[in-house]
């Protein structure tokens, strides 16, 4: 077939219209090539599977994207994504309004996703950049900045020969090969298979850089399909997702990304003076945030603008210009204030939304009526919310969080929970559009959030390759997302591991969640039969096999252990001391009540703490954090001897160390309240000889590094008082070598020296 013609003619034939992805002067001039032409059909740069979507676009509200993938291949996808002011969604709202077939002619989905050579799992070849091209050749060293001048500052007057004269010049040399080739082969077959049928106006709408390929002499269609001859296929299912602006720079299935949507979005919704409008708009923004910024601001910003643009030569100030006048003006050089215009207004917060009648699995449609019902709308900017769990509304909004975390749908983020009490969470909520596609690959678990999550949680405790640590976080996130059915499945797969597991340090790793899940399901109401039975075995045998596990340690493997001695400690502390059936075992008053039978779990753990306490192949950071923990319990009270013993002159400077180092891990209020610990460490330090200060320097710079600055200085002024007690008073003062400086400071203030 002869090459067609690009714009023009309205009785030519074929018109091809090469367009920037998304740019909101190609989008309005788009718009009205085709109101001119009155095409009787319009093909778009697109995966053809969607052709049956293209009628739900006029209910959709953008910014969307078509959504391609492989069923159970998450890794498979791709997204081609539209705004108000893409050239293709005009096209596509032009021909649905006027009843014309619209048809998309790229590469199939199902050839671009099955990993074909020059595909999604291999790089694409390196290419000439046209747009960058023909700025250098107009003089400009911004592609984004000629562009804008020549296409999208013209006020819908796009010129399309002209743009395919210039593409067709930088391609000569640069024939596209593997899957460019691949697609511009596509694209004419779909081209040649239009005229077939009978339609005799076509507008095709594709990126500038594939005009040449659509017009003037083309390959014969023996040649096209040899090139698509053999192509790997897979199963590809599309719909619509929503998107967001600050995606838009993100793009998969064709190349097109910018950086400024929100402005775009302007210019392509304000074309009647958008530089006052613009600014006007980020006055507001400004004074929202509490910022004093007055109508004059405005006119001298506006101004500035317009003679940036007249000095740089350019057609409309451009965005460069209105953020030069911003910063000067209506910020007054405030770097944070130019950086939340960019935030709010440059990039944008706008989410798409897609109309019910959207394909979507059970899954996706479940996720849309809680969120309804619960009033949590998606976001594409973050949004912190408080949830009180006493409220039934905020703990059905927890679940629902906690669920889709299970699922990988990160929508929100937990935080640090402002206030005391388990009654509290904060989240920070912000949406994704991966976030449907986590939904649709989670779809075969079940319709519902509930059942997916519960299924999820089934299979991930039956994997072979599940650890203990795993598991017991498993069972702390199924009652978290309050999924009661999951957790004998959990429980079990937990209670089989932590029976067949000989190594305490994993039992210890373990142990925190297990009792964290255990206060849970007390707050939440949420029945956890049989797991304070789990929680009791895996103290007791965490309890037997410590004694072992603390000998013969070095100093990384010493500073491991003590943190799972914390964690520990900290978890048993929350758990009520009574023995398994009901009978309260309180405090132990030593190593043998401790350990004694029936001992509730804070005895038994301080017990088996006590009886190691008192050997003597202890490394010195073990022995020291135990000496406080017994210490704050109230199980010792001779502290003071058994510091006196790890700093007398017998023990290594390096092990003494590392002793108060332990003791005095998370802060050193002790030493500020009890005068005698603090001049036994005072003491020790003091009598160090200077090359095993120097050596023991680097422990004690971390352990009072670690004090707070309240707690340094006070234990400051506490040595500062002994030492003047111990003086009576008495300075010690050489006075004759202060005499100069006191001469010196006389003259000074104008006194002779006496």
């Amino acid at each position: 077939m002869s090459g067609p013609p690009t714009g023009g003619d309205r009785a030519s034939g074929v018109s091809v219209l090469g367009v920037r992805h998304h740019g909101p002067g190609s989008a309005r001039a788009v718009r009205r090539e085709l109101e001119r032409l009155r095409p009787d059909a319009i093909l778009i740069e697109g995966p053809p599977e969607a052709d049956a979507l293209v009628t739900l676009a006029p209910g959709l509200e953008p910014p969307v994207a078509l959504l391609a993938h492989v069923p159970g291949e998450p890794s498979r996808a791709a997204f081609w994504p539209f705004a108000t002011f893409s050239p293709e969604w005009q096209a596509i709202l032009y021909g649905t309004s006027a009843g014309i077939p619209v048809r998309f002619c790229d590469l199939p989905a199902a050839h671009s996703l099955a990993g074909h050579p020059g595909g999604p799992d291999e790089p694409e070849p390196a290419q000439v950049d046209p747009i960058g091209s023909l700025a250098a050749a107009a003089g400009y060293d911004d592609p984004e900045r000629w562009w804008e001048d020549v296409v999208e500052h013209r006020g819908g007057d796009t010129p399309f020969e002209v743009i395919a004269e210039a593409m067709a010049a930088v391609r000569e040399g640069h024939e596209p090969g593997g899957r460019e080739a691949m697609r511009e082969a596509y694209m004419r077959k779909t081209l040649r298979a239009a005229v077939k049928q009978g339609f005799g106006r076509i507008a095709v709408i594709c990126g500038a850089w594939h005009v040449p390929a659509l017009t003037g002499p083309m390959p014969s269609a023996a040649a096209d399909n040899a090139v698509l001859r053999g192509l790997p296929k897979v199963k590809a299912e599309l719909t619509w997702v929503p998107w967001t602006y600050g995606r838009l720079a993100s793009w998969s299935g064709y190349g097109a990304g910018i950086t400024s949507p929100g402005w775009y979005h302007h210019l392509f919704d304000a074309p009647d003076r958008p530089v006052e409008r613009w600014l006007a708009q980020a006055a507001g923004v400004l004074r929202d945030e509490g910022l004093a910024v007055s109508s004059a601001h405005v006119i001298e910003s506006v101004r500035l603008a317009h003679g940036l643009a007249v000095l740089r030569g350019r057609p409309l100030a451009g965005l460069g210009e209105v953020t030069e006048a911003a910063r000067a003006v209506l910020c007054e050089g405030d770097d944070l204030a130019v950086e939340l215009i960019q935030r709010r207004m440059v990039v944008g917060d706008r989410l798409g939304h897609v109309s019910d009648g959207t394909p979507m699995v059970p899954l996706q449609r479940d996720l849309r009526e809680q969120q309804r019902r619960l009033k949590l709308k998606p976001e594409a900017l973050d949004r912190e919310i408080d949830l009180d769990l006493r409220k039934p509304l905020d703990l059905d909004r927890s679940h629902l969080l906690h669920r889709l975390a299970l699922l990988g749908v990160g929508w929100g983020t937990p935080g640090q929970a402002r206030g005391k009490g388990t009654f509290r969470e904060t989240w920070t909520l912000r949406w994704r559009p991966e976030h449907d596609l986590a939904l649709i690959e989670h779809a075969a678990l079940g319709t519902t959030v509930a059942g997916a999550a519960a299924q999820r949680a089934a299979d991930l405790a039956a994997e072979p390759s599940a650890a203990l640590a795993d598991l017991t976080s498993l069972v702390e996130r199924c009652l978290l997302a309050d999924l009661p059915e999951a957790l004998p499945d959990v429980l079990a797969a937990l209670s089989a591991k932590a029976a067949l597991d000989t190594d305490v340090t994993r039992l210890m790793a373990a142990l925190p969640a297990m009792v964290r899940a255990h206060r849970y399901g007390d707050v939440r109401g949420t029945s956890v039969e049989g797991l304070a039975v789990i929680v009791r075995s895996m103290l007791e045998r965490i309890c037997v096999g410590l004694p072992v596990a603390v000998t013969g340690l070095d100093d990384e493997a010493a500073a491991d252990l003590l943190k799972h001695v914390d964690a520990v400690h900290s978890a048993v502390a929350l758990l009520s001391d009574t023995t398994p059936d009901g009978a309260s075992g309180g405090a132990s008053d030593g190593a043998s009540d401790g350990a004694s039978e029936g001992a509730g779990p804070r005895g038994r753990w301080l017990g088996t703490l006590r009886g190691i306490s008192d050997r003597q192949d202890l490394h010195g950071l073990i022995e020291g954090r135990l000496t406080r923990i017994l210490l704050d319990s109230g199980e010792l009270d001779d502290a003071g001897d058994r510091m006196s013993r790890a700093m007398s002159r017998g023990q290594a400077p390096a092990r003494a160390a590392a002793w108060v180092e332990g003791f005095l891990a998370g802060g050193g209020l002790l030493l500020v309240h009890d005068p005698r610990l603090l001049a036994l460490v005072d003491g020790w330090l003091s009598g160090l000889p200077g090359d095993q200060f120097t050596d023991v320097l680097p422990l004690l710079r971390r352990t009072f590094g670690g004090f707070a600055a309240p707690e340094r200085r006070a234990i400051g002024e506490r040595l500062r008082s002994a030492g003047r007690d111990e003086g009576e008073g008495e300075q010690d003062v050489d006075e004759r070598r202060a005499a100069a400086a006191v001469a010196t400071v006389l003259s000074i203030i104008g006194k002779a020296s006496g």
